[in-house]
């Protein structure tokens, strides 16, 4: 396999000098013990390249968790929604496939105006006036949010309500261990976050909540709307944005930014991603808007032109006083988005989150009958919910890959007293044959 690594011996000793260590073994050494191959790879050596990709292949055939093998009843930020052929189609095209960062805009209008046009309805979707060209993922989102609110209100303290996806929360704490953002987590109750009085110690300069939650639950965010109205906090709602086709937007609800993971809009899953950041926020905050900007405007004959706009916001052009390092955007698959939500149009996208919400009520009902499994929580719920089971939710999940199904995520340690909890993402591609059938296997698991 050494034939595989690019770099010469000469340059690896160039590299190593550089960071002031003497070996690779060095290198690795933040690597766990536990975690490291302590044996070689078991392939002879001389093998070729399609020798070595067919035996990968067959490593990679024994994953039984993939959502093109499994009925999958698994969210957690990453739902099998039905992706219509047209969308593929189009987003595949060369013109996007192989386009460029856009900075010469007389040869990327293309790309320009469907990144626009993805702008657009992101707002849209949002509720608020101004959207960016999009971001690595929603963790990102949520992370730039953060560091927006920070920079706007003065204040290094960020209200997060557990019921913000956990790796969300694992981004935030490294974002906070370099910049020294103070984070604070909010508890739920009975599903919801029971937000503290504004009294209670510092108060915070964002306030981040789900909508809905990581457990599906819907939060009420003239709360936490009430709660930054107090304190003179940022509002930061992080919004599965198929829900946005029955709830109303988070700009509707006072949210001075609203992000949110893409996934769901034409990009099919693949290994927990990176997939798609979505990110809008008010106009009053447009300057400390991360990443990039595709605006329109009228070239030299009155024409209408697309370019990207107030760059001198991002690192490329200031640097040290940019307000975000965001150097780079999911271009390929905001096209995506832009293409499966111009297909879908508003009442398309109401009637998937309407097929969502009906599939995951009756889901709800099937699972809750089966003896043992009883609620996570009481809050209502839109296309996602949380139950808990008599057994080890792991346990669960194993056997029922047994029975073809992906059952949905374990919870664990994710939210507080998630013991045996099981996360269950229901959509509009799940039948009611589907459903009772994962009812049935999942009696048989839990017995």
């Amino acid at each position: 396999m050494a034939s595989y690594i690019p770099h010469t011996d000469d340059e690896v000793a160039s590299m190593l000098a550089f960071l002031g260590l003497g070996s690779l073994d060095e290198l690795f050494a933040a690597v766990p013990e536990a975690v490291r191959l302590q044996r070689a790879l078991e392939l002879a050596d001389g093998v070729g390249e399609p020798d070595v990709l067919a035996a990968m292949e067959g490593y990679a055939r024994a994953n039984r968790a993939r959502a093109d093998r499994l009925i999958c009843f698994a969210g957690g930020g990453a739902y099998d929604h039905e992706v219509p052929s047209v969308t593929p189609a189009l987003a595949g095209r060369s013109e996007f496939v192989t386009s460029y960062t856009p900075y010469q805009p007389e040869v990327a209008q293309g790309v320009l105006q469907a990144v626009f046009e993805y702008q657009t309805m992101v707002a849209r979707l949002a509720g608020l006036p101004v959207a960016n060209a999009s971001l690595y993922d929603g963790g990102s989102a949520a992370v730039e949010a953060a560091n927006l609110g920070v920079a706007a209100t003065g204040r290094p303290t960020v209200w997060v309500s557990e019921g913000i996806h956990p790796h969300w929360r694992q981004m935030l704490a490294t974002l906070a261990a370099g910049t020294g953002h103070r984070l604070r987590t909010v508890a739920l109750a009975d599903g919801v976050t029971a937000w503290p009085d504004a009294d209670d110690g510092e108060p915070p300069g964002v306030v981040l909540v789900g909508y809905p939650n990581y457990l599906g639950c819907l939060e009420d965010l003239g709360a936490a709307r009430a709660l930054c109205d107090r304190t003179g906090a940022l509002l930061v709602v992080g919004a599965d944005p198929v829900a946005a086709g029955l709830l109303r937007s988070g700009g509707a609800w006072g949210a001075d930014v609203v992000v949110g993971e893409g996934q769901p809009f034409g990009t099919p899953l693949g290994f927990g991603g990176p997939y798609l950041g979505l990110f809008a926020c008010a106009a009053a905050h447009v300057r400390r808007l991360p990443g990039r900007l595709v605006g329109e405007t009228v070239d030299v004959d009155g024409r209408r032109a697309y370019v990207t706009t107030l760059r001198a916001r991002e690192q490329d052009i200031r640097r040290e006083k940019a307000t975000s390092n965001v150097c780079t955007n999911q271009t390929l698959m905001a096209v995506t988005a832009a293409i499966q939500l111009g297909w879908l149009g508003t009442s398309g996208l109401v009637e998937v989150a309407t097929r969502c919400a009906r599939a995951t009520a009756y889901a709800r009902r099937a699972v809750l009958a089966v003896d043992g499994v009883t609620p996570f929580a009481g809050a209502p719920v839109l296309r996602e919910f949380a139950v808990r089971l008599p057994v080890a939710a792991e346990t669960v999940v194993e056997r029922m890959a047994d029975a073809g199904f992906l059952a949905g995520i374990a919870l664990t340690d994710a939210v507080a007293g998630g013991g045996a909890g099981l996360l269950v993402a229901v959509t509009e591609r799940r039948t009611a044959r589907e459903i009772d059938a994962y009812a049935t296997a999942l009696a048989k698991a839990v017995a």
